[in-house]
């Protein structure tokens, strides 16, 4: 995180760092695998987070 988001950039003030971490989170959460997951990302180990299954 603090490479990927609250260092990644210079920003002008905390609350412009606070507006860029939505974009930061989303594909941290949903597209990225993380290794301790073996490769899986957060997102796919919550049982239908996505409302696929009904």
């Amino acid at each position: 995180m603090l490479e990927g988001w609250a260092y990644a950039q210079p920003y002008l003030s905390e609350s412009e760092r606070a507006a860029a971490f939505p974009g930061f989170r989303h594909p941290c959460n949903h597209h990225r695998g993380h290794t301790l997951l073996a490769g899986k990302t957060p997102a796919d180990r919550v049982p239908n987070l996505r409302g696929e299954n009904t």
